[in-house]
């Protein structure tokens, strides 16, 4: 069993393979945490907690030793208006006004399996994982309000989910402005926090903080997870690396506003805790009434950021979404958008599709402008009907000409905005998020529908479902452009308004499950200006999201590292486009564009007909390279090499298959020096004796020289080439290794 309750000791023991999670029940009922981190075998460790005389410290009434304070125990959840003024994880309004809160431990459960979260995404457990689930009931025994405390251990994986429920239990109305879905409190305040802030065109850009004393926090009010914050953390011990070092993960099943704080106390301890942004959040709850925190799932490496992303990628491939996409090779996608904007009809949208499997694409995605008056992005949006001016015989016949060349057919979808130049508009003014008496804020030329109304949600679910029930369509990319303001729900009460934020995201899970769900045989790809909502909760819904609208193949370099220490390259759309790139303005080769593209799903965001015919040739070649090795980069164990924000001159990566027989490494040259330094590329993953033949047996060396030498990057060359690597097994022939080709190399002086 990974969960284990000690009767005897009051304490509960959580064990993955490498960590240990532990807490007990004190002598007055209060849950307290004890240890998470490197996997020890002792049950009870109460004897670590403080028990200085802590001046200024207050102590519960409960009792009168001096040194028992909520103010410096580590608890597994706060208490609050008791004397504990670290972080906040709860604040509530009482029916009698006070905002108190102590929970004592009342019950628990421990059953196999995963618990689940209605109305919102989590993440699942398949046959065979060996899941978990431990349940503890805390209640205050003054108001009755109690919280309910969720853990779900993924053993193998090093992965505890967390979530939060609270139940009002009181005779009156609970106001609820605060409910942390995780915390930990550490006994050390000795950690770096690593966090990935950016913001539209420069998402999740790398960023690593000393902790001092005080509350270092991230965090979103956008209404969205947003470009500039993204919702992981990792809080790690200052020696933390790629391979040595202990790193803690914190990733927040949830895509709207959310709140990170690290709080460094005077006395040196570490309190996390991760849930819901407070700001404009106050959830009224009537008596017998419940409010469930999403999920955050934390993950622990003692092994420094390599592990601990390999655990979260295994997370996300298997037990995050279960479009049946997910492990299936997705298909090389051309859009319309680059070359025809909004400006096309059937003929030009079919001359794209058919220069684009010219150069090795298998689906053609009309973007946007097919639907309402969408002829530019003043008008249109909500309005989910064919433009048959522009598309004669509507989306069956585009969609019947792609088909018919042997190409998968996709379409452009923006399902939670709505412009004021609409039909839907002109019905229903107030299905858009409208504070009364002031005018609404424009982003984009667009409103944001109130998702937080049922009739909304229906009217999205049944407009989009229509359309793709009328067939032919084998891609939706689901986009979203603008933040949210204004938030206010026009039929809900002034004390209600509070709740409109989370009900909108709970809106938008609704229409994601309504339309995603049931169309199982679509690949959905997430989008939000690029990569504005690329997080655990869209992870649920989309196998895979558009990292960032900014496709410069130097940029991606930093976005795609940045997005790799939590999210899995299956999971990054990433494309080819334009030598001149229009975000960054630069002009790289159409191989290293290709190459750095290949770091993800692989597309092409481009004009074929503009491209010359050795452009074309080195797609076709890079297409067919993309899908000889797709099984590895899709699936393949993820390792860094270099970093993209060092000093290196190269940025490099590579994957390594399940039994370590072969691997597909890259490296991109970003700088260049005059008479260059000697550089090696250091290879992982290997094993160490096995024989490996690098690029069809231009190098043939073992592992443990290619991990620890590496391959000779040739120095006095042009800025922004990219180098594959493809690595098998040495035999003689390119295949797997047997003894007897090992014996023959070893006689050549290749192993000792």
């Amino acid at each position: 069993m990974s969960i284990r309750f000690f009767e005897k000791e009051k304490a509960f023991v959580i064990q993955t393979k490498d960590a240990t999670y532990s807490m007990k029940v004190s002598e007055h009922g209060h849950l307290l945490h004890l240890y998470y981190g490197k996997k020890i075998y002792d049950a009870d460790i109460e004897m670590l907690l403080p028990v200085q005389n802590r001046g200024m410290e207050v102590n519960p009434p409960c009792v009168d030793n001096r040194t028992y304070t909520f103010g410096t125990y580590p608890q597994e959840f706060g208490t609050n208006d008791a004397g504990d003024y670290r972080p906040s994880t709860i604040e509530l309004r009482n029916p009698d006004g006070s905002y108190s809160f102590v929970g004592t431990y009342k019950a628990h459960r421990i059953y196999e399996g995963k618990y689940s979260i209605k109305d919102m995404p989590s993440i699942f457990a398949n046959e065979g994982d060996g899941v978990e689930t431990l349940e503890i009931d805390l209640v205050d025994e003054v108001t009755g309000v109690g919280v309910t405390l969720y853990y779900g251990v993924y053993p193998e994986q090093n992965v505890i989910t967390r979530a939060t429920k609270l139940t009002n239990g009181s005779d009156g109305t609970v106001h609820l402005y605060k409910l942390a879905s995780t915390v930990v409190d550490f006994m050390s305040g000795d950690f770096d926090m690593v966090s990935f802030y950016g913001r539209h065109c420069w998402e999740r850009n790398f960023e690593r903080v000393r902790l001092s004393h005080g509350t270092t926090s991230i965090g979103s009010t956008r209404g969205l997870s947003s470009h500039h914050e993204n919702p992981f953390t990792i809080i790690c011990t200052p020696d933390t690396n790629e391979d040595n070092g202990q790193a803690y993960g914190f990733n927040f099943v949830y895509s709207g506003n959310f709140l990170f704080e690290a709080n460094n106390d005077p006395y040196s301890e570490t309190r996390i805790t991760m849930g819901i942004n407070p700001k404009q959040f106050d959830f009224v709850i009537e008596p017998g009434e419940e409010f469930m925190a999403p999920e955050v799932i934390m993950s622990y490496s003692d092994s420094g950021f390599s592990k601990l992303s390999h655990q979260y990628h295994h997370i996300f491939r298997h037990n995050a979404c279960r479009s049946k996409w997910v492990g299936k090779r997705r298909p090389i996608i051309i859009n319309s958008w680059e070359p025809l904007t909004f400006t096309f009809d059937a003929d030009t949208l079919f001359a794209v599709a058919e220069a684009g499997k010219d150069i090795g694409a298998e689906m053609f995605v009309l973007d946007d402008g097919w639907f309402g008056a969408r002829d530019n992005a003043l008008a249109g949006l909500g309005d989910w009907v064919v433009n048959e001016k522009k598309l004669v015989g509507g989306l069956k016949g585009i969609s019947d000409r792609v088909h018919g060349i042997g190409m998968k057919f996709g379409l452009w979808f923006e399902p939670e905005m709505i412009n004021e130049d609409s039909d839907l508009y002109r019905a229903h003014p107030e299905w858009c998020l409208r504070v009364p008496d002031r005018g609404i804020t424009r982003g984009r030329h667009q409103y944001v529908l109130d998702l937080s109304r049922p009739e909304v949600c229906d009217y999205v679910i049944g407009a989009v479902n229509k359309i793709l029930d009328e067939g032919g369509i084998d891609y939706v990319k689901w986009d979203y452009n603008r933040s949210v303001c204004d938030a206010y729900n026009a039929s809900l009460p002034a004390e209600k308004q509070g709740e409109v934020l989370h009900r909108y995201m709970l809106g938008v899970y609704k229409v994601h499950s309504g339309i995603i769900l049931t169309h199982p045989d679509i690949l959905f790809e997430g989008c939000s200006s690029g990569g504005g909502r690329f997080d655990a909760g869209m992870l649920t819904y989309f196998p895979q999201i558009w990292t960032s609208d900014n496709t410069d193949a130097m940029a991606r370099l930093k976005i795609q590292y940045g997005t790799s220490f939590a999210y899995p390259v299956s999971s990054m759309g990433a494309h080819v486009s334009v030598a001149r790139n229009r975000y960054a303005g630069s002009v790289i080769s159409m191989k290293t564009r290709n190459i750095v593209a290949m770091h993800g799903t692989y597309g092409y965001e481009l004009d074929p007909a503009k491209m010359t015919e050795e452009e074309k040739q080195v797609c076709r070649e890079m297409a067919e390279l993309y899908k000889s090795q797709y099984d590895l980069i899709n699936s393949g164990t993820y390792y860094r090499l270099s970093s993209p924000f060092g000093n290196d001159l190269f940025t490099a990566w590579m994957f390594v298959s399940e039994d370590k027989s072969r691997a597909f490494a890259t490296a991109v040259l970003q700088n260049t020096e005059c008479n260059g330094r000697n550089t090696y590329i250091k290879l992982k993953g290997l094993i160490p004796d096995a024989l490996y033949s690098v690029n069809n047996g231009s190098l043939i060396l073992t592992g443990s020289t290619l991990m620890n030498v590496g391959i000779h990057r040739p120095a006095n060359i042009a800025g922004s080439t990219a180098y594959t690597y493809i690595i098998e097994k040495y035999t003689g022939t390119g295949s797997s290794a047997d003894e007897e080709s090992v014996d023959d190399a070893a006689e050549n002086g290749y192993l000792a």
